[in-house]
């Protein structure tokens, strides 16, 4: 029981690779429900000053720990994410624990079965910890906007860690979760990872089931993994990627052994870089860390090539039309009947739904669908929705011959480290602006993955961004994982 228990605290202190963890669950030094107790030991510290948490789902945790145990003490080949231990953003639902999507107009809501990509990380094995804190409706770009307080950035607590799945970001870069699950519309799973130093992925559009996922934008919303390394961020991946009769956008096409696939060494590959990621407004240090990126996958055999993605410049212009208007019809579903809070003021029916959704939804959830609603009204849908969605087709089509010329495609994450809590709430524009490297991704349906490249003087996290074709996934994880293994 000593040895289990060094085991288990050698891995909440410092977790290894999770085929090591799984290694040492079947070979019975680590008890999977051993490992589960620790967490929750982790929790209960640092989730008092961080926030990460909203809710915890110990029972179910335990129950699956248990069962991997169980397993394990038969000699049964254990399922690949054996043990690990999972948080989730609160804006999947899971059967009977609450789904807030951190804002108050979900409060006490408890759906009655499990998102897609949940259910397929239990069926393999993880324990899922508990649900975790986020932009209120996945709304944001810092963690800020949550009912229930801001997440604080673990790299500095005065600092954000991004958002919107900033929680799910801090989750791992302060070990209280092996691995986590995140949601991406505009860049929401890659900044979050870029500032708190972990690796983040943004699979291609349909890749992951969207059932069970509360909408923010329907034609943008994505489900990815959190991880401390790419390769199991690869592992992570594999196991919720794949077509669900659930979801009419899911894609078909077979899930490869990404973990496997990231294995694979780069030499011989083009990458390309686009001027437009690189221009004004780019933090120095953050360039230089990116250019140390680059220099490392040459020193790895690629070759380094120049692409043009002018369109680059109406893309964040385009998204916050795209996607306000998705969420304001998206949203309008939360009116004080069919979910959540009801406003005691009701003494009419327009009353009811107008109280309600004025006193549950914040600031920025506000602010977005006033601009969606305003860009789908008759005399403005032509000239705003429909203009966005034109240009949305000339950025992915610019995209599509990029990569006829290269494989892959590296950028800066975001133009800048963390900043301070508090430093742009009050300047919603600049808070969007600091999108701009994420959010062509996003509108052009495309994977990457974002794995740090060095940091800042003052220590803070720098994120390369790898894009790849659509699923391109592996092309991806390769790249990633070269500039991982220079240690930059």
């Amino acid at each position: 029981m000593a040895a289990e228990t060094k085991s288990v605290q050698n891995f909440v202190e410092k977790p290894g690779m999770l085929a090591e963890l799984r290694a040492e669950i079947a070979a019975g030094r680590t008890k999977a429900t051993d490992l589960a107790t620790a967490y929750y030991d982790r929790i209960a510290a640092k989730n008092p000053t961080l926030n990460v948490y909203l809710s915890l789902t110990k029972e179910r945790a335990l129950e699956q720990a248990a069962r991997v145990d169980a397993l394990a003490a038969k000699g049964d080949p254990l399922p690949p994410l054996a043990g690990v231990p999972v948080g989730i953003k609160d804006v999947l639902v899971m059967q009977g624990a609450p789904a807030t999507a951190a804002s108050k107009i979900l409060e006490g809501y408890r759906p009655p079965y499990d998102a897609t990509s949940v259910a397929r990380l239990e069926a393999a094995g993880a324990v899922l910890l508990g649900k975790i804190n986020c932009d209120e409706f996945a709304m944001g770009s810092s963690n800020e906007n949550s009912a229930y307080g801001p997440v604080r950035n673990p790299v500095d607590i005065d600092r954000v860690p991004g958002g919107s799945s900033g929680g799910s970001a801090a989750a791992v870069a302060a070990n209280m979760a092996v691995a986590t699950l995140g949601t991406d519309t505009g860049g929401s799973i890659r900044q979050p990872a870029s500032f708190c130093g972990v690796v983040g992925v943004l699979p291609t559009y349909g890749r992951v089931s969207r059932c069970g996922l509360i909408a923010l934008a329907s034609s943008l919303d994505r489900v990815g993994p959190f991880a401390a390394n790419v390769r199991d961020a690869a592992t992570l991946l594999g196991a919720i990627a794949g077509h669900d009769p659930k979801d009419a956008t899911s894609l078909a096409a077979p899930v490869e052994d990404y973990a496997t696939e990231s294995d694979k060494p780069v030499e011989g590959m083009r990458v390309g870089i686009p001027a437009e990621y690189f221009g004004e407004g780019l933090d120095p240090e953050v360039r230089a860390a990116i250019e140390k990126g680059i220099d490392a996958l040459k020193a790895a055999g690629c070759t380094v090539k120049p692409v043009s993605l002018p369109t680059t410049k109406y893309a964040v212009p385009t998204y916050y039309l795209v996607a306000t208007a998705e969420a304001s019809a998206n949203l309008s579903r939360f009116d004080g009947v069919r979910y959540g809070y009801r406003s005691p003021r009701s003494e009419n029916l327009a009353a009811m739904y107008r109280h309600s959704r004025d006193e549950a939804f914040g600031a920025e959830v506000k602010r977005r669908i006033l601009l969606g609603t305003y860009a789908l009204s008759a005399g403005y849908y032509e000239a705003y929705y429909r203009k966005a969605q034109q240009v949305r087709r000339l950025l992915a089509e610019e995209f599509l011959r990029a990569f006829a010329e290269v494989d892959a495609i590296v950028t800066p994450t975001s133009p800048a480290p963390a900043f301070k809590l508090g430093e742009k709430t009050g300047d919603p524009l600049s808070m969007y602006l600091a999108d701009i490297y994420t959010v062509t991704a996003s509108l052009a349906g495309i994977c990457g993955v974002t794995v740090p490249c060095g940091s800042t003087r003052a220590g803070l996290p720098v994120g390369m961004q790898v894009l790849a074709r659509h699923l391109g996934e592996s092309t991806a994880f390769r790249v990633a994982r070269a500039v991982e293994a220079a240690k930059i």
